[in-house]
């Protein structure tokens, strides 16, 4: 959980690139809560602001 407290911002940080892998796999598990928080993740990406907390979490947390 490091980058829980690392600078999530850019389109090209690690929050989004681990976002669009869990968001690949949550879809083929069809795990819609997952797939949701790693959208407002990839969202807060493209829009240049930290995602929650809370949405980092569980796409970290995806595969722990």
């Amino acid at each position: 959980m490091s980058l829980l407290s690392q600078p999530q911002t850019g389109q090209d940080g690690p929050a989004g690139d681990i976002a669009w892998s869990v968001l690949d796999a949550a879809n083929d598990l069809g795990d819609t809560v997952t797939i949701d928080a790693c959208r407002r993740v990839i969202d807060a990406n493209l829009r240049g602001v930290a995602p929650a907390t809370s949405d980092m979490a569980v796409v970290v947390g995806f595969f722990g």
